[in-house]
């Protein structure tokens, strides 16, 4: 019963496999092999448009190379205030960018409000040499509490941000598992709702390690393959990586994988609504749950097996805490009929 995190999970099958097929013979160094080539052109096909592929290796620098692409070191990132790259990135954003602000704004399931980020830019005027200058805004799909931006939502941020000439940049760490909710296709989740450039996640959801950036506008790309080198990022046996995402995308693997993390939460979630004491802070939509528990529940799960993390939120006393619960693709029915036999007493 180990709900701590989906990075807390193995590798698929599926990519193991990859990733042992593409260990025979030898293949040019740096991204030159034959199997980067065939994901760029796979992740063309399933963005339905020419994209720019930069495979690395965590989620943090395909975050900060990235937001750096779009960002000045007087620039502003507007992100929401619980997002990764301003809570959990240890200032990478601002050391790749240069020196960027991160503008933290506010908004219910860490989803940005239009009203937060028009009264954001509002108060950075353009042209005021003592401000910094907004020049991207982040959004993370699915967000860190949970929720999912639907794609009208996306387009009425992205005109706000328009209207200021900023970029939009999307966290993609979750993306797998806001699309097996949302059910639209990955150019309608991105390019076409606004979206320039995005970190596509793979490591939560069955890879060993592999994450990519996306670039839907070709003028962005201009020097990131110089910032991925720079920044230590370029492997010299990008093969591996490439075939855990090339193995990610076949056959629909990553959303097959994802709607199995996102039906076991779903699981999870509605045997926690039954319980009495239990309060679901949002109602998730993808593969995570923070509900608030009476410490004596938490103290008989922990007792049980039970592995998850405290999430202290408002509203939290010495008699009830939120935890936060993450499901994955290996998550299995037991498990959850188990912790929910436990919290029930």
């Amino acid at each position: 019963m180990d709900f701590t995190s989906d990075n807390a999970a193995g590798a698929a099958p599926e990519i193991l496999a990859a990733l042992a097929r593409v260990n025979a013979g030898t293949e040019a160094s740096y991204g030159s092999d034959a199997v980067t080539a065939r994901l760029i052109r796979r992740f063309s096909e399933i963005f339905e448009r020419e994209v720019a592929v930069y495979p690395v290796v965590t989620g943090t620098a395909a975050n900060a190379l990235a937001l750096a692409a779009l960002t000045p070191p007087h620039g502003a990132v507007m992100c929401h205030e619980l997002a990764h790259v301003h809570v959990d990135e240890c200032g990478a954003p601002e050391m790749f960018s240069g020196g960027a602000k991160l503008v933290p704004l506010s908004g219910a399931g860490a989803r940005i409000e239009p009203a937060a980020l028009e009264a954001a830019l509002a108060a950075l005027p353009a042209g005021i040499v003592h401000h910094v200058q907004p020049a991207a805004l982040t959004l993370t799909q699915s967000t860190e509490l949970g929720a999912v931006y639907t794609p009208d939502e996306i387009r009425a941020l992205v005109e706000i941000a328009r209207g200021r000439g900023l970029h939009v940049h999307m966290d993609g760490a979750r993306f797998a598992n806001a699309l097996a909710t949302l059910g639209l296709s990955p150019a309608e989740a991105t390019w076409k709702a606004g979206i320039d450039i995005m970190s596509f996640g793979a490591t939560k959801n069955g890879a060993l390690a592999a994450e990519a950036v996306i670039v839907f506008d070709p003028a962005l790309a201009r020097d990131l393959a110089f910032r991925r080198k720079r920044a230590g990022h370029l492997l010299s046996k990008m093969r591996f990586v490439s075939a855990q995402l090339e193995a990610y995308l076949e056959n629909g693997l990553w959303l097959r994988l994802a709607a199995h993390a996102n039906a076991m939460t779903g699981r999870l979630a509605a045997g926690l609504a039954a319980l009495p004491d239990a309060t679901l802070h949002v109602e998730p939509q993808a593969n995570e749950i923070f509900v608030r528990l009476q410490t004596s529940t938490i103290a008989r799960l922990r007792k049980g097996g039970a592995r998850f993390h405290p999430w202290p939120m408002p509203g939290d006393d010495a008699q009830a805490r939120t935890v936060r619960l993450v499901t994955s693709f290996q998550s299995q029915p037991s498990e959850i009929d188990a912790f929910l036999a436990l919290a029930a007493g």
